[in-house]
């Protein structure tokens, strides 16, 4: 596999960054995981320490160095990732399960594989347009498709900040799957929380992150976000990887997979977590719990 990638997580006008980030990878397979802990609800950012950290963890031990069933480990996965959040809420006496945002994205053998829970996205993005995303798990996108508001209206609408599923909480999350999707020199999966996707038209990121360096390009667009958001910024997180990248002008970084150092060859990082010492021994104490995910 030959790729660049690239994440990054902002702030904005945020006291504390609930966003986390991760990707890895071996010979044969990459792993992007984006989740946005919910901050309506108390603790979001465990749920999505705890969510993130099970499912890197399920693909370290899984990906050997591929998946066999990259469908089966998506939706096994987060909902593994969800019971293990309803379990740490409980072990350790909080007043309700934490609630976070979850996107998880599989490559290998030349094809995308995703699934997602709630409002953060997936974008497909190829030749400067929007191939396909992810549809949210939202209020408004309910409205959107019942036609009852257009575009323009569900930038502004009153529940434009309700989701109506998601890992964590009372209830057992909504998960949808994409299909087997084949990569194309150049393209580019992009996973955004809310934060990012929101202030700016999904054109414009579009515009920005195709055929370009995401190592730049990722940057410069949480830039023109955290402008476009102003004083109501929120945390803004983007994971993105660019295909095949050393056939696109301009392209750095690129990671060759066949060639790279086994030292190396698993990657990224979980934004740093900001959670007292106690918080963090819960989450790492759940991740390594809780192991319901064996394939065949």
């Amino acid at each position: 596999m030959k790729f660049t990638v690239y994440q990054e997580s902002r702030l904005g006008r945020r006291k504390t960054n609930q966003d986390r980030v991760i990707y890895r990878y071996t010979r044969e397979a990459l792993l992007m995981v984006i989740a946005d802990g919910m901050g309506g609800h108390a603790n979001g950012e465990i749920a999505a320490e705890v969510g993130a950290g099970f499912i890197v963890e399920a693909f370290g031990r899984e990906a050997n160095p591929k998946l066999s069933h990259p469908f089966s480990f998506l939706s096994q996965i987060l909902s593994g990732a969800h019971q293990a959040i309803v379990d740490a809420a409980r072990s350790n006496g909080l007043a309700e399960p934490p609630r976070t945002t979850c996107v998880v994205c599989v490559v290998q053998d030349g094809a995308a594989y995703w699934a997602h829970s709630g409002d953060s996205r997936l974008y497909l993005l190829r030749n400067g347009e929007i191939v396909t995303r992810t549809r949210d798990h939202s209020k408004v996108q309910f409205l959107l498709d019942q036609g009852l508001i257009n575009e323009e209206e569900a930038k502004t609408h009153r529940d434009r900040n309700q989701v109506l599923s998601c890992l964590g909480g009372e209830r057992s999350p909504q998960v949808t799957c994409s299909r087997k999707t084949p990569l194309k020199a150049g393209d580019v999966l992009a996973l955004c929380t809310d934060g990012a996707w929101a202030p700016l038209a999904g054109e414009e990121l579009a515009r920005a992150l195709c055929n370009a360096d995401v190592m730049a390009a990722v940057p410069a667009f949480l830039d023109r976000t955290e402008a476009a958001a102003g004083s109501n910024g929120d945390n803004a997180t983007i994971v993105a990887m660019c295909w095949e990248v050393d056939t696109v002008a301009g392209g750095t970084g690129v990671i060759d997979t066949d060639i790279a150092d086994l030292d190396e060859i698993e990657r990224g990082r979980v934004v740093e977590p900001e959670l007292s010492d106690e918080d963090i021994e819960i989450a790492v104490a759940t991740i390594r719990a809780h192991r319901p995910y064996q394939s065949n």
